[in-house]
């Protein structure tokens, strides 16, 4: 019986996950990632009572239950790095970073090495696993040891395939780009073919502790508080000019050019009349651009130049047809890519730099690049 461990968050998502795997015949082991525990000043960090409805859920399903603290490399990979990046004045995404180096990378290590087959996550996508290839002298890669002569070879498996989740509107590929084919391949995602609403009725029906519980919103480790809330423990704040391009004359103050990002309409305050957007920052000068002009050049691009590039598994042709998108929920854009440049073929709002730009092949995500 192949067994696979869960990471069970609390929601309802990963506790539907559980019990499908359940159902579906698995040997499954719940597991808590405790990535984060910290309080805020007047907010108070839910990872307690998550861990209690995941484990709550675990007893419902008479199924094992592990906690796994992964906290100070969370700090060191995740919460350190997005820090950093907003002290550059780019806009990363935690959530991305938390697949690569601590969902995909850590945990499933960690849960191999204690005995699991694979894992699962209620992330809203799919996997192809491939069939299963006989090894060859040509392609084997992992060596058995001294054979006979060349005929001691094991079974491989193609690399798994990133595709879109059935519901697009809650499709979460965009958070999985820089997952490898050979993780993937050692991971289920069985919420790839239903709605949200199929998934908050499974859980009524199976009567699970979390069926009614609600979704958690800001940034992806402490629950409720706002990026700007959290940002603020961490660097000091510092008053600089607001700064109208049209007049090149400052029009207010704001309290630290770190907190704003392209195409930010709401927290600005200044003016009356049309709204303002932010249409760039200079973090040397500590200064935040802003226009009325919703077309300004700026905040429309057709050209983008990519860093850290990845690919779940082969790269994408030198100018090959594919979609791009620029944010979770995004549309999917026509573009193609040549070496690192990224080009649409119709300009995008609002495209800023950590942001990330993830790459299809019809209905697989194949990997992307970090918008510099």
């Amino acid at each position: 019986m192949t067994r696979v461990y869960v990471g069970m968050s609390g929601g309802v998502d990963s506790s539907v996950t559980a019990a499908l795997l359940v159902e579906q015949g698995y040997d499954v082991t719940g597991v808590y990632m405790k990535n984060w525990s910290q309080d805020l000043p007047g907010l108070k960090c839910p990872w307690a009572d998550d861990l209690a409805d995941a484990k709550r859920v675990a007893v419902q399903l008479g199924i094992d239950f592990k906690v796994f603290d992964f906290e100070q490399q969370y700090r060191d990979k995740v919460v350190q790095y997005m820090i950093d990046e907003y002290k550059l004045g780019r806009t990363p995404n935690p959530d991305i970073m938390c697949n690569q180096e601590v969902k995909f990378k850590l945990f499933l290590d960690t849960a191999l090495e204690d005995g699991a087959d694979m894992i699962a996550t209620g992330h809203y996508a799919r996997v192809d696993h491939g069939e299963p290839v006989r090894a060859t002298p040509q392609n084997r890669v992992f060596p058995i040891g001294i054979g006979d002569g060349g005929n001691d070879f094991e079974e491989q498996h193609a690399h798994a395939h990133l595709l879109l989740a059935a519901d697009e509107a809650k499709d979460q590929t965009y958070f999985l780009y820089r997952v490898t084919g050979e993780a993937l391949q050692k991971t289920l995602f069985p919420l790839g073919d239903y709605a949200k609403a199929q998934v908050r009725d499974m859980a009524r029906t199976r009567g699970l502790w979390t069926a009614t519980k609600k979704e958690s919103m800001g940034v992806c480790f402490v629950g409720q508080v706002g990026m700007r809330d959290f940002l603020a423990q961490y660097v000091q704040s510092q008053p600089g000019d607001i700064v109208d391009t049209t007049t090149n004359k400052a029009i207010g103050r704001h309290d630290g050019a770190i907190f704003y990002t392209l195409g930010q309409r709401h927290g600005l305050e200044v003016g009356g009349g049309l709204p303002y957007y932010v249409v760039g920052k200079n973090m040397d000068k500590n200064e935040v651009y802003v226009s009325q002009n919703m077309n300004d050049g700026a905040m429309w691009k057709n050209e983008l130049t990519l860093t850290g590039l990845h690919w779940i598994n082969k790269p994408a042709a030198n100018g090959e047809p594919l979609r791009a998108r620029l944010r979770h929920r995004g549309k999917l854009l026509p573009a193609s890519l040549s070496g690192a440049t990224l080009q649409l073929v119709e300009p995008e709002r609002a495209a800023a730099a950590g942001q990330s730009a993830v790459l299809y092949r019809g209905n697989e995500c194949l990997g992307g690049g970090i918008v510099a």
